[in-house]
């Protein structure tokens, strides 16, 4: 295992910079993913961490040695890559012995170690099948398995899951998960998919246009987004126009559709993250927050509204509710008691000022 460090890495491509003034820290034995859309810099920085590319300026450390020009064969790296890359001529056991040939690891010890990893991915019955003869899991486990056998210090996994169906995503982040596990190896994880970096990751790094926005644990970044971008990225997210009226210690007074309804928000470091001079703010609630009855309510932080549409998600309604032309989503839980709630009917709303945020907008109009 190694932990690694990116100390001000950047990288250009002529006048395009891919990734900014990086800085990372990941752990020994981490599950660590690069999270965002596509174009954002999450595969330029696991490519400079596999030696693929190079800084253009800035330090990669494994450990305490600088490999910022270390060629990727001497990193002692295991990558698998999106298409798997695998060789279509070669058999299973073949594909999977290949890096070790090229190490020229004694034949006794590859057979060793090439049935020991095929046992861990659950493909030791398939050694001498050609592997254009398997299917995209059973793929994605060789490719895993020529990864895993050179006994590397870091895996690379750059977005392997995309090709496949979601029946069999879901089966493959666990099978990936018991795999680190068992290793116990330092693993970096690339991803635009929410669902996988949020069920897999212990931390997780979130990219946009070559910045790292924010770096956390889960739980950090879907309950504690750094900004409106981590915010929507990750998981669904209602964000109100606002305007800060008073801000006392206990509680901040926002006031919301062009200051004709008032809300209150805890005065906190978790609901109220403090913009920079030069970012403007917005209030943000995810829809599971909030609380929906068909019943009138009172009191502080209530809305009436008229329900616009329904959506059943089997173990989830979703809500979308218009109050007075500002868009509201609401997710609940399936409990079987949402015979009344029809479109076209009113409803209404409770923001609980415990879970209002007021974060930094760096995304411009809200769409």
């Amino acid at each position: 295992m190694a932990s690694i460090n990116l100390e001000n890495v950047q990288k250009a491509f002529g006048k395009v910079v891919a990734v900014d003034q990086l800085n990372l820290e990941i752990k020994e034995g981490e599950f660590f993913t690069f999270l965002g859309p596509s174009g954002c810099g999450k595969t330029t920085t696991l490519r400079m961490i596999a030696g693929f590319y190079y800084p253009s300026k800035g330090v990669v450390r494994f450990g305490e040695k600088d490999m910022t020009r270390v060629p990727p064969e001497k990193r002692n790296t295991g990558m698998v890559f999106q298409n798997y890359a695998l060789f279509p001529h070669m058999t299973v056991f073949e594909n999977v012995a290949f890096g070790l040939k090229v190490r020229k690891v004694a034949s006794s010890e590859i057979k060793k170690r090439v049935k020991d990893v095929l046992g861990k991915v659950r493909l030791e019955k398939y050694s001498d099948r050609q592997v254009s003869q398997l299917s995209g899991g059973q793929q994605q486990r060789v490719a895993l398995a020529r990864a895993l056998v050179i006994e590397p210090e870091i895996l690379l996994l750059d977005e392997p899951l995309s090709n496949l169906d979601a029946k069999l995503r879901d089966e493959m982040r666990t099978e990936i998960l018991r795999l680190q596990s068992d290793y116990h190896i330092t693993t970096i994880y690339v991803t635009h998919d929410q669902a996988e970096a949020l069920s897999m990751s212990d931390r997780i790094a979130v990219f946009n246009f070559g910045v790292c926005h924010q770096v956390g644990t889960p739980l950090e970044i879907y309950n504690e987004p750094a900004n409106d971008f981590v915010a929507s990225f990750i998981g669904e997210i209602n964000f109100i126009p606002m305007k800060i009226e008073n801000t006392g210690e206990k509680t901040i007074e926002i006031s919301i559709l062009d200051g004709t309804k008032k809300l209150h928000v805890n005065h906190t470091s978790f609901n109220y993250r403090k913009p920079n001079d030069n970012e403007d703010v917005i209030l943000s609630i995810r829809p599971e927050s909030i609380k929906l009855s068909s019943q009138r309510m009172e009191g502080m932080n209530t809305l009436e509204g008229k329900i616009e549409l329904i959506q059943f998600f089997g173990s989830m309604i979703e809500v979308l509710v218009n109050v007075n032309g500002l868009m509201l989503r609401v997710n609940m839980l399936n409990s079987n008691n949402f015979s009344n709630l029809q479109n076209r009917t009113n409803v209404w709303l409770n923001l609980p000022e415990d879970r209002i945020r007021i974060i930094p907008k760096i995304s411009g109009e809200m769409k």
